[in-house]
């Protein structure tokens, strides 16, 4: 067997797969304020089909999984899903990102369907604040979906907060008393410009030394932290003291894409090799074959770029290649 690797030497095992582009909310950095034109639900992937894709993947090294979206609880019979793709010979780590609203209902029949770990994102703790940013109430609902995250025995749980120069930097703070407080991984994310065709994002966008600079003003005694499970691009510290611990990923002022070991399948079924770039493989065509399959994973590392340039657009220089004119929400993160 031939194990994905591409022109860079970077092994890939890891899948993120978008289960649908729809979603409950309009975060700012995510979708549009008047929405997106979804895909009709016949032309989304299967399960089936997703199944498919996975098998073929698992057998070429393929071990890690990330259920995404959209939001991914608004598919029905989701568990299923997560049931299926666990009994899959070689996959040993399953995950979902969520926005929570959802969640409080559904995390005891995911963790019993295989589900091993979830990331709830959550920009803000208060609720005018959130429903300017998700343009959308329902802060209680997330925060209830946190409890039964953590009721339902996942390890870690933890938190995506997209931090948004002037709408939520004054609250690092209290996210970082969240995770002393309670056993909880909180990572900051920096905003990046997915989907964006002009450089508004750089108004919002903020690099993540400002958690550093408010950690030690705060007198938090910090150690780095290798131990989070799962934990991926991510820098992890550890709070003297703290029940939980918080997180850094910085793809643009500090881009990690020469770690990088993961390929996205979106809800539409495209396969991506980099987040950023406009390059994609339709999956479709190949679904009747798992040996084509296994091609199309190739291909895939055969056109995988070396970096995302992100930091370049920031800067406003000029990229070797097209950034994607897809939103987040369209390709799953």
């Amino acid at each position: 067997m031939q194990e994905l690797t591409d022109r860079f030497g970077r092994a890939h095992h890891y899948l993120r797969i978008s289960v649908t582009d729809r979603c409950n909310l309009r975060c700012l950095y995510c979708m549009p304020e008047e929405g997106a034109s979804f895909t009709e639900s016949d032309k989304l992937l299967s399960y089936d089909d997703i199944e498919k894709v996975v098998r073929a993947g698992a057998s070429l090294g393929i071990r890690k999984l990330r259920i995404t979206g959209g939001e991914p609880l608004v598919r029905p019979r989701l568990a299923e899903l997560i049931q299926r793709l666990s009994r899959i010979p070689g996959i040993t780590d399953i995950a979902m990102t969520t926005n929570g609203i959802f969640l409080a209902k559904e995390a005891h029949a995911l963790k019993a369907a295989g589900l091993n770990r979830v990331n709830i994102s959550l920009d803000t703790l208060d609720p005018a604040r959130f429903r300017l940013i998700a343009r959308s109430g329902g802060i209680q609902r997330v925060l209830e979906g946190i409890e039964s995250a953590c009721d339902a025995g996942f390890h870690p749980v933890k938190l995506n907060c997209v931090l948004l120069k002037g709408l939520n930097e004054d609250e690092i703070a209290a996210f970082l008393e969240l995770a002393y407080e309670k056993p909880l991984h909180v990572r900051f994310i920096e905003y990046m410009p997915i989907g964006h065709a002009d450089d508004g994002w750089k108004k919002h966008y903020l690099p993540l030394q400002k958690v550093m600079d408010i950690a030690r003003q705060q007198g938090y005694r910090l150690t780095r932290e290798d131990g989070v499970t799962g934990s991926g691009p991510s820098e992890n510290w550890q709070m003297e003291g703290a029940q939980g611990s918080f997180g850094l990923i910085h793809p643009v002022s500090d881009q990690f894409c020469r770690s990088c070991n993961r390929l996205r399948l979106t809800a539409d079924g495209h396969l991506k090799p980099c987040l950023y770039w406009v390059d994609e493989l339709n999956v479709k065509q190949a679904l009747g074959s798992e040996e084509d399959m296994k091609q199309l994973f190739y291909r895939a590392m055969a056109i995988k770029p070396e970096n995302h340039e992100m930091a370049m657009k920031l800067a406003g220089e000029g990229q070797s290649h097209t950034p994607t004119s897809r939103r987040m929400s369209q390709i799953g993160g």
